[in-house]
């Protein structure tokens, strides 16, 4: 079987895994303008700007063009030059792109009758509106469209459920994880979690993911993807761990191994591969640079900062 016919063994629980996703992003996100809204033309434009453009220059410039240009009528009836000219000053990349917005301006006006098309194969109908954008407008404004599978997603998906680097094991996996119905929040989540906790370096404890407890990399500690060709020093090394005994044992007089082990690792389970054993290697480590002290109290081992 080839890589494009083959998909990964996905968690049994697929439940679990979407609310997990799900609660972590309603409960704290980035705070974009265009999340706040389900105006078709709004997300367009916030989409054709984002395009290799950093987002944090993407929401003035957004602002600035949605006052000069509120709707697609008005951007529609404005002179090119201008509009080229907005993408010029405010150095947001190629300007065919602003050339693209505004003939899609001028369609969705002379041949929609002012309204967007609502589906992926509709919004494709726009000029330079491509498949990616065309599912993105789709799924955050009328909720109808299909998983995303950007850069960031295939970077998640890889990490945590080693799915081949193949787009179209990425495509069917990333469709058999979205909830039916629910692009809207899935896309947004999985996107998020991307830019957010599993970049090129991942910050899977700083950024509390989510899905640390089912996530192979998190298990294994090798935090490769297709656009991380190298593993990274520090996420999931020895070292990152021995860091975690030392900052938690200063917080507390003591703890047990196994209370210690359940704190620097979610997925920490005392009969496991990253369980007891592995917990007491750390610890032995740290007792040999004279940093930590490890004594039997009855059936338990305590560790203490030595001091």
């Amino acid at each position: 079987m080839t890589d494009a016919e083959s998909v990964p063994e996905l968690p049994t629980d697929l439940d679990a895994v979407r609310d997990a996703l799900v609660d972590w992003y309603e409960a704290d996100h980035r705070e974009f303008p265009w999340r706040r809204t389900e105006d078709p033309y709004e997300i367009l434009v916030s989409e054709v700007m984002s395009q290799q453009t950093q987002l944090d220059r993407v929401v003035p410039a957004w602002e600035d063009f949605l006052d000069e240009w509120p709707t697609t009528a008005d951007l529609a009836a404005a002179d090119r030059a201008d509009v080229v000219a907005f993408w010029s000053d405010h150095s947001l990349g190629y300007n065919n792109r602003a050339k693209y917005l505004h003939e899609a301006a001028e369609q969705v006006e002379a041949e929609f009758g002012g309204s967007f098309p609502k589906d992926p194969d509709g919004l494709s109908e726009l000029m330079g509106v491509g498949p990616y954008t065309a599912n993105a407008v789709a799924s955050f404004a009328f909720d109808n469209g299909d998983a995303v599978v950007d850069t960031n997603v295939k970077r998640v998906l890889y990490r945590a459920f080693d799915v081949p680097d193949d787009d179209d094991a990425f495509e069917r996996v990333a469709s058999r994880l979205m909830p039916a119905g629910e692009s809207r929040v899935w896309n947004n989540a999985i996107m998020e979690l991307g830019g957010v906790a599993c970049g090129k370096r991942p910050r899977c404890d700083e950024a509390g993911c989510p899905w640390r407890e089912w996530c192979a990399a998190y298990q294994t500690g090798d935090f490769t993807a297709p656009d991380v060709p190298e593993q990274p020093s520090f996420e999931g090394s020895r070292r990152q761990f021995r860091g975690r005994i030392v900052r938690l044992l200063g917080e507390h007089d003591e703890m047990e191994l196994d209370a210690l082990g359940h704190r620097i690792r979610v997925d920490y389970a005392p009969d496991g591969e990253r369980g007891r054993e592995w917990l007491r290697g750390l610890v032995d480590d740290l007792a040999d640079d004279g940093l930590v002290e490890a004594d039997p109290s009855g059936d338990e081992v305590v560790v203490s900062l030595r001091r």
